[in-house]
């Protein structure tokens, strides 16, 4: 009874108080990396925040529609965040470590337009299943009309539902989600990569061609940890399933950028120091 009777707590609340301190604690880390690496050091620590920061920002633009969205009863690609998002953002970081060689800008902007693909196929696969395959038009459940196309969905939702299908404004967050989110993937891979590079060799006594492999993998590692870090605390901020960019919970994204920044810092600065002299 005491769970039925229980009050919603507020998802989207902001706590201005535990972002301050988030803020701070970023402030720090970022201070003790200067300290420690004032050069190169602080420069990859940067490039990873902003790298997490824009994975954390992106999957709030990815419409998820978890197991509802399986059963035609919300719109949205059924799956969870964490695992959309990761999938997003590894497809592009692929594509940008593909092109790691033609420089940062090359790279990162190679790295979103691979990670907006895979969301573009992958919303584009998922519309037909669901149009041709189960019979369901697109409609959401959030809006009264589509903010792009300007399309009624109320006469197209189902009775008992949230919605169903991927409407073209979750179409197009799809793809701003996947590409924010291969490009900040790679960013955090090509800071890394770059900082490898230059502090193994001395490190480990080595020649250039021979860290190269090394390099590459370890930057690669972090990378994709990253990745599932910042999907993982996104999917807690959103809670469920999100429709795109005009869904209510895409409000939440200050604290989730918060929260991204402090969490890519801290897993940055950890990825700095293993390079980095004592």
């Amino acid at each position: 009874m005491s769970a039925v009777a229980a009050k919603p707590a507020a998802g989207g609340a902001m706590n201005p108080t535990a972002m301050a301190v988030g803020i701070v604690m970023l402030i720090i880390i970022l201070g003790i990396c200067y300290v420690v690496s004032p050069g190169i050091g602080l420069m990859a620590l940067i490039g990873v925040v902003v790298g997490g920061v824009l994975i954390g920002f992106g999957t709030h633009f990815v419409p998820v529609g978890g197991a509802p969205a399986a059963m035609g009863q919300a719109p949205g690609i059924a799956t969870g965040v964490a695992m959309l998002a990761a999938g997003a953002g590894l497809a592009g970081l692929f594509g940008g470590a593909w092109a790691a060689e033609q420089g940062l800008v090359v790279a990162v902007v190679t790295g979103g337009v691979g990670g907006g693909l895979m969301m573009a196929i992958t919303c584009m696969m998922v519309n037909f299943v669901y149009v041709f395959g189960m019979g369901i038009p697109s409609a959401s459940g959030k809006v009264a009309k589509d903010p792009i196309t300007g399309d009624t969905q109320a006469e197209f939702k189902s009775q008992g539902t949230e919605g169903h299908g991927l409407p073209f404004i979750s179409f197009v967050g799809g793809v701003i989600g996947g590409t924010l989110g291969g490009a900040g993937g790679t960013l955090i891979y090509i800071q890394l990569l770059s900082l490898y590079e230059e502090m193994l060799p001395g490190m480990m006594q080595i020649t250039e061609a021979q860290v190269m492999p090394i390099a590459v993998s370890a930057a690669g590692m972090f990378a994709v940890g990253l990745f599932l870090v910042n999907a993982v605390l996104t999917a807690y901020n959103i809670t469920g399933t999100i429709e795109g960019p005009h869904d209510p919970k895409f409000k939440r994204w200050p604290r989730a950028i918060v929260a991204s920044a402090v969490a890519s810092a801290l897993c940055g600065l950890v990825a700095v120091l293993i390079v980095v002299p004592m």
